[in-house]
């Protein structure tokens, strides 16, 4: 397919999918969808959250979110543990073998970007960067009006 400025939309959808495909593929039989690695990764990075913060960070309702964490409980990657400043809040937290299973994701992760930033120059990646964040701020902007 041609793509042209028109259609970059569409390019960013395909690219979408076929990570997501090609994270599904490096989980296969692991019983898990790319979905759950980037509720590791977020874990990772935030020590523990609260699940309408996941929610908002994987860009997915509370209901889906829900199902997808407990499968994570279910596999005993993650725990919920009562939040220590407000005692009706839960949060979401690695457990160690959460955090060990965050090491296998994070290769897939890298992988996936050595494939995607195959043949592109620090500079191409910076302003990739920048020009998706500055397509994103537009349809936060336009979503908040």
């Amino acid at each position: 397919m041609e793509y042209d400025v028109n259609s970059a939309l569409s390019l960013i959808s395909r690219i979408h999918t076929q990570t997501a495909e090609f994270s599904n593929k490096m989980l296969a039989g692991h019983n898990f969808v790319s979905s759950h690695g980037f509720i590791l990764f977020l874990l990772a990075e935030n020590t523990e959250m609260s699940m309408g913060e996941i929610a908002r960070k994987i860009n997915r309702n509370k209901s889906t979110t829900t199902v997808l964490i407990r499968k994570l409980i279910d596999e005993k990657l993650v725990q919920v543990i009562p939040s220590k400043t407000d005692s009706r809040k839960k949060l979401i937290s690695l457990t160690s073998e959460g955090k060990k299973y965050n090491n296998f994701t994070s290769q897939i992760s890298s992988k996936l970007l050595s494939i995607c930033y195959s043949n592109f120059s620090a500079d191409e990646k910076k302003t990739l960067l920048e020009l998706l964040k500055k397509m994103s701020l537009n349809l936060e902007l336009a979503g908040n009006r």
